[in-house]
Order: structure tokens, then C-alpha cells, then sequence
């Protein structure tokens, strides 16, 4: 008998997971509201009402979302995670075109839930780990926008020239849901600005660890902070 380490085993596992999250999903490419073209990838039914977006921190890519997004896809939700401007990992993580431009990256996200709406999706919630964060409560605080709910993983204030200060926050109108580890750096200090700053309907949870942005997705707090998530969603975006 072959004995196999355990960390080949887990890793072994973990590809197999994101093969099968993959074979669930679809390629598309659509573009942002200024006319970049972005990659991504859609997950979930295709007569879903409700979706998500997902949008990546730096400097991972497209496909740190695809485990997550592949269980709010067998949720029922219609789930878009896309790589933003002059992100190319090639593959399946696919190859968005343009110039890296952080100051401009929530128009990436509105293009993303343009791409939803004209598939059916009448709910749409956006996730943000890290700047992708900061870039979707930039798009949720536009009176137009018609976002339900805005989650936030390790969101800066500011980042790069992208700003959610409180001329943001204090317009955002759908609930907010704010996350962040106690461990990184300015993180948790940030997430508990962003609640004084809002609204209600809003929460902020603190967690015990250092994990930024979708890391905390699978570390130590990967548990509560993904049924943190899906619970915030259920009551505010619900599938029917």
C-alpha cells in the first residue's frame, strides 16, 4: 500500500472540487459601463432571479471566487465572478483586456450586474473581498443602482485612488453586510467604520483571524464567514 501525505491528499481534493465548480459554470465575456472588455464566468440556473456578483481582491483573480460561487450556484443563485481590467491569468480563469486601473474598477462591477440584468436577474447582491469591496459600495451608493445587498470582505476606505468615503457609504441603500479578521491590519477598524458610516439595514462581524478578503473563505473562520454570507443573502436576497 502507498501511503499518500496528507497535504497531497488535501490539495489533491481541492482540485477536484474546483474541476467540478468548473464544469458547472460558463464562460462569458460582456463590458464594463466605459467599454473594457472583461472575462468571466456565470454559475447556477439560468432563469435564476436572484444573482450575485463577485468581485476579486489583489492580486488574485477570477478564480478565487469559483468554490464560493459554486455553492451560491447550487443555492439557486446566478452567480458572476469575472476578472477586472488588465487581469489576465489565462485559462479558465480567463483574460480580461485593458490596462490594470484600480480607480476604475467599479465600473467593471457595473458592467457585471448589467451582464445579469439582461439574463433575468431582478435581485442582485454584491460581494467584495478587498478592493472588489470597496469597488461594489461605490456601485451600490449610485441612485440608480438597485443593488439589495452589499457584502464586504477586508474592504479599504481607500485604495489606489478608488475612495469609499462617507459621500459612499451614506448613500448605499441596500443592506450591508461588513467583514473583516482581527488579525489584519487596519481591516476589522475599517469594517466597523463602514457600519457607523451606513444605514440600516447593516452588520459588521469581526473575526478571529488574519485572513484577508476570500483567504478568510478558507481559513480558520471559513465556516462562519461563508454561512455568514449565504445567511445575509437569504433574508435579504432571497431565492424564490
Amino acid at each position: 500500500m502507498i501511503l499518500v501525505p496528507a497535504t497531497i491528499g488535501a490539495c489533491n481534493q481541492a482540485e477536484e472540487i474546483r474541476k467540478q465548480a468548473l464544469a458547472d459554470s460558463t464562460a462569458v465575456t460582456f463590458e464594463s459601463i466605459d467599454g473594457v472588455q472583461l472575462s468571466g464566468r456565470v454559475f447556477g440556473p439560468r432563469d435564476a432571479v436572484a444573482g450575485v456578483v463577485l468581485a476579486h481582491m489583489k492580486p488574485a483573480d477570477q478564480s478565487s471566487w469559483f468554490d464560493f460561487a459554486d455553492e451560491l450556484g447550487a443555492l439557486g443563485y446566478r452567480a458572476l465572478t469575472f476578472d477586472f481590467r488588465g487581469y489576465c491569468p489565462g485559462g479558465v480563469a480567463g483574460c480580461s483586456q485593458g490596462t490594470a486601473d484600480i480607480s476604475a474598477i467599479w465600473q467593471d462591477v457595473a458592467g457585471a450586474v448589467s451582464l445579469l440584468r439582461t439574463e433575468g436577474v431582478r435581485r442582485i447582491a454584491l460581494v467584495g473581498a478587498s478592493m472588489g469591496g470597496t469597488a461594489s459600495l461605490i456601485v451600490a451608493s449610485q441612485a440608480d443602482s438597485g443593488i439589495d445587498a452589499v457584502i464586504t470582505l477586508s474592504a479599504p476606505d481607500v485604495i489606489d485612488g478608488l475612495s469609499a468615503g462617507p459621500d459612499v457609504l451614506q448613500t448605499v441603500a441596500g443592506a450591508k453586510l461588513f467583514i473583516a479578521g482581527n488579525g489584519d491590519g487596519t481591516a476589522a477598524t475599517v469594517a466597523q467604520a463602514f457600519f457607523d458610516e451606513t444605514l440600516q439595514p447593516k452588520a459588521v462581524k469581526i473575526l478571529t483571524t488574519g485572513d484577508h478578503g476570500t483567504d478568510i473563505l478558507e481559513g480558520n473562520q471559513a465556516e462562519i464567514a461563508r454561512n455568514l454570507i449565504t445567511g445575509w443573502l437569504a433574508v435579504h436576497v432571497p431565492v424564490p
